[in-house]
């Protein structure tokens, strides 16, 4: 399970900086569409490789590999869209609104994939997945986005530089990244052995998992639906803290918990914890980086950012692997959650972090140092 999860996290490693200058030169959405028929084509191979035989670990970790990749361009691409249709000021209140959206998918998903594992079997099932991964492009192509792409002829190698000089340049930026990058590695650590401690220790079905995933959904609602006033009363640097700490939590109580209903709870409770502080980290993580970015970097940023928080992932995924196999699944959590408690507590004392009460406004001084192109300007230094 650590292989598999971290052969979807490699291509972020590798191919994230140059997707970051290639996406500021094209328009993101039709790159969005492409990327969601492309994972349903993946997607859809494991049926087909199971019904002609071939299916094996192997052809798995490919597939992962192949949806890194489309995520590492196509991911990109969709967190760039949303700052094309909402003002900027309207970022976190935005992206409540679109975790809000998500949510319905965290509460039908998981149980609707259960019962379909159960009926089908796994491979069957992934069917379903392919065919509403085609109907999300379909709708898709009816969002509304004007976007002039920049950069277009500027020389490649310099146009990433500038990328990671931004990036660099910004403590704000670097701050959250190392702390989201040190969260990533606990959540990848946790995930791989999450659903193994459901099935082996706790004795869950199919069905069982499914259910229990309810628990994400309602976290990710709730998150999500009031997420906006907590963030209004304490501030996007310290709600998204405050993510760390829920999600922390959930974990060190699964590492606890005992092995029958109580467990079963536990495990519930786990999925609504991680749900609740995912969504209050990415909503403030999205907003504030892409509020004290210009139009022009918005796709160097983006890759940047994401290339830097998911370089944990990879070791945290074999970590968590390696943990479960050879100290046991309860080991791994507890990992997972008392590093997260620890990060939460170190990243409230950053005043860089405890003080942000408010977006950023990204000002004219933070623009002109970049030429049409997105390049430095005669200076050299990005602002």
């Amino acid at each position: 399970m650590g292989q598999l999860t971290a052969a979807e996290i490699v291509p972020f490693a590798l191919f994230s900086l140059p997707t970051g200058v290639w996406l500021d030169r094209v328009r993101k959405l039709p790159v969005y569409i492409v990327g969601e028929m492309a994972i349903s084509l993946t997607v859809a191979s494991v049926p087909l490789a199971w019904w002609m035989g071939w299916l094996s670990m192997n052809w798995l970790y490919l597939v992962g590999f192949v949806i890194g990749a489309v995520n590492t361009t196509a991911g990109s691409a969709a967190q760039i869209v949303l700052t094309q249709i909402v003002p900027r000021e309207r970022l976190v209140e935005a992206h409540a609104k679109n975790a809000l959206a998500t949510s319905t998918a965290e509460v039908t998903g998981p149980a609707a994939a259960g019962a379909l594992i159960k009926i089908t079997g796994a491979p069957l099932a992934l069917l379903a997945d392919a065919i509403l991964l085609l109907v999300s492009s379909t709708i898709l192509r009816g969002v509304g986005v004007k976007e002039t792409p920049s950069a277009r002829n500027a020389p490649f190698w310099p146009s990433m530089r500038a990328g990671l000089a931004f990036v660099r340049g910004h403590s704000l930026l670097v701050t959250m990244a190392s702390c989201v990058g040190v969260w990533q590695m606990c959540n990848q650590a946790a995930m791989v052995v999450q659903i193994l401690f459901a099935t082996r220790n706790l004795g869950l079905s199919e069905r069982g998992v499914g259910l229990s995933y309810l628990g994400l959904g309602a976290g990710t609602v709730a998150a999500s639906t009031f997420g906006y006033r907590v963030v209004r009363r304490l501030g996007p640097g310290p709600t998204l803290v405050l993510g760390f700490a829920i999600s922390g939590t959930g974990w060190l109580v699964l590492a606890a918990a005992p092995l029958n209903r109580l467990g079963i709870a536990a495990y519930a409770l786990m999925l609504m914890s991680y749900g609740v502080g995912a969504v209050f980290i990415f909503v403030n993580f999205l907003s504030l980086r892409q509020s004290v970015t210009p139009g022009p970097l918005l796709g160097r940023m983006t890759s940047t950012m994401r290339w830097l928080i998911l370089l944990p992932a990879g070791p945290g995924a074999l970590l968590g692997g390696w943990l479960g196999q050879h100290f046991g699944l309860r080991v791994a959590l507890a990992f997972a959650g008392s590093t997260a408690l620890a990060l939460a507590m170190v990243a409230i004392r950053l005043h860089i972090i405890r003080s942000v009460k408010t977006l950023p406004t990204l000002k004219a001084e933070a623009i002109t140092p970049y030429s049409s192109d997105g390049e430095p300007g005669a200076d050299g230094e990005p602002a």
